[in-house]
């Protein structure tokens, strides 16, 4: 018979204490408290997690909910709660992907206008990524293209549903996006221009020209237009943007580029 140490029968039972207590933990980690709750409960449930911020926790509940609810008018209501919680949680590529599933499944949805909407606000919001400090330098593509796509999505809604509750604060959304864009181009052309790579400012120049009208940014796009073409010498292509600019803008005059530089941002309200 093999005889124990005191040290050894200590040692062997804390590795057992030890070893109960990991197999309880893993098991207590597991346990599911929904499993015998309702749908509605569950969804109670993150709904009050959602209006308290607990994003995380209404994320799980909604996900539990879209399986136990599967093909009903709850299980939509979760899908799209849960995209509105994940855009709050800041997962707005997340929040997204969700969305774009809900309209695959469910084009016929009630809701379907809300969903649209949704994924407009989760690009706009995208850090405003497209006007996150109007830098004179470098813009992304990235936020270009997370602008365009909130302003397809807005367009989506207010030609599909008019009549929409969402309608009106897309149209107001698309408005300043278009701003956004210009501004954004304008802002390139200016960073060219003092660069000294002119050509290259009259393109970007140009480009926001021909897209964007009807915007405040196009002043200053002109203005660009009309002192990249004087550093060129190119004088009479510098006469006929002069002639636009003060037709278009009378107060402009000869006004060089920048001269707007400590001016309020027309996009600032405050």
């Amino acid at each position: 018979m093999i005889r124990l140490s005191p040290l050894s029968l200590v040692l062997n039972l804390l590795l057992s204490v030890l070893f109960t207590a990991l197999v309880s933990g893993c098991s207590s980690s597991d346990y599911d408290e929904t499993v015998d709750w309702s749908p509605e409960r569950i969804y109670a449930e993150a709904k009050d997690n959602l209006n308290n911020k607990i994003y995380d926790k209404a994320i799980g509940l909604y996900e539990k909910l879209e399986g136990r609810a599967a093909g009903t008018v709850l299980a939509q209501q979760a899908q799209l709660d849960k995209a509105y919680a994940q855009l709050k949680s800041g997962e707005a590529t997340t929040a997204i992907a969700t969305l774009n599933r809900f309209i695959k499944i469910n084009p016929a949805s009630p809701a379907i206008d809300y969903a649209i909407y949704l994924k407009g606000v989760a690009n706009f919001n995208d850090d405003l990524g497209f006007l996150s400090s109007f830098i004179q330098e470098d813009l992304s593509e990235r936020d270009q293209k997370a602008a365009k796509e909130s302003f397809e999505s807005f367009k989506e809604l207010v030609t599909r549903f008019p009549n929409s509750n969402y309608a009106e604060d897309a149209k107001l959304r698309m408005h300043y996006i278009v701003n956004v864009l210009a501004q954004s181009e304008v802002n390139v052309a200016q960073f060219y221009y003092k660069k000294g790579a002119y050509i290259a400012a009259i393109n970007r120049a140009q480009a926001a020209i021909n897209e964007y009208r009807g915007v405040p940014a196009i002043r200053e796009a002109l203005i660009i237009l009309r002192d990249s073409y004087d550093h060129l010498r190119l004088t009479e292509l510098k006469e006929d943007t002069q002639r636009i600019l003060v037709k278009s803008f009378p107060d402009t005059y000869d006004q060089p580029v920048g001269v707007n530089a400590k001016v309020k941002p027309w996009w600032r309200p405050w």
